[in-house]
């Protein structure tokens, strides 16, 4: 690690902390050089694998503007969207993979988006699973009443 103040190529850690739940490092460093003190964060890389091949660093907040597009006119609130893009991030750390498909992220996101609002989820399904007809909305919202009808019936059972 370079000190950011002289260039020194050697520094030294004093002191280092587990931060974010686990998910990252912080260490105090000092630079043997120039004797000034700064600190790092070193977090561990999750990279996505799109469908072109190409891949880029996973980011949440991609996460949550795909799903605010979803949202919009929904009566979904920024606090209900960044939890949702934190839940769907710890889901996807939790796999212990380096690199995931940008295919498992959707597919992550559609169960937390379901629980959020239906509107939005059937919005985001339709562009994510591609959608072509009136048939596959009907499948989908015919899918989403029998869940509600289990659930329901689920909960009558527990009373």
């Amino acid at each position: 690690m370079h000190c950011p103040f002289c260039r020194h190529p050697d520094t030294r850690v004093i002191d280092s902390r587990s931060t974010d739940d686990g998910a990252a490092i912080r260490r105090r460093r000092s630079c043997p050089t120039c004797e000034r003190r700064f600190t790092t964060q070193e977090t561990v890389l999750l990279m996505v694998a799109k469908r072109s091949g190409v891949t880029e660093p996973f980011s949440r907040s991609k996460i949550v503007a795909g799903v605010r597009r979803a949202c919009q006119g929904r009566p979904v609130t920024e606090d209900a969207l960044a939890k949702l893009g934190q839940r769907v991030e710890e889901e996807i750390r939790c796999r212990g993979l380096a690199e995931v498909p940008a295919h498992e992220i959707g597919l992550a996101i559609l169960t937390p988006l379901r629980e959020l609002d239906e509107v939005a989820y059937l919005h985001f399904a339709s562009v994510y699973r591609g959608f072509e007809s009136l048939a596959d909305f009907e499948s989908e919202i015919s899918r989403l009443r029998a869940d509600r009808e289990r659930a329901a019936a689920a909960d009558a059972t527990e009373e």
